[in-house]
């Protein structure tokens, strides 16, 4: 996930790079990281990241809604984080992430 490191890696440090690169990942890739927060309820809010307008905000709670308890904590205890403060930097990071991962609003093949 090297194309993420210099756009997250100053800003919060190596750990997130590496728990977004999980994130994607775990679902298969951006995709399925996608398809995972629409179906969780963040529909709108992801189209925003992935389209070239601005990007909407989203909260720790939407998120662990979304993602789900059980994949917040895992990936918290692998960033050695709480929960609350994975999350709470997710909120920051992800749209981001997800915004740069979708050059021009489109979604790359499933093996990003």
């Amino acid at each position: 996930m090297g194309m993420l490191d210099g756009l997250l890696g100053g800003a919060v440090g190596a750990e997130m790079v590496s728990v977004v690169n999980s994130l994607v990942q775990q679902h298969g890739g951006v995709q399925g990281l996608v398809t995972q927060l629409q179906q969780g309820g963040l529909g709108g809010v992801v189209s925003s990241w992935i389209g070239t307008g601005a990007n909407q905000s989203v909260t720790a709670s939407q998120l662990n809604q979304a993602l789900g308890s059980g994949v917040v904590g895992q990936l918290a205890a692998k960033a050695g984080l709480s929960p609350q403060d994975l999350l709470q930097k997710l909120t920051q990071v992800l749209p981001a992430a997800v915004d740069h991962l979708t050059p021009g609003g489109t979604i790359p093949p499933h093996n990003t």
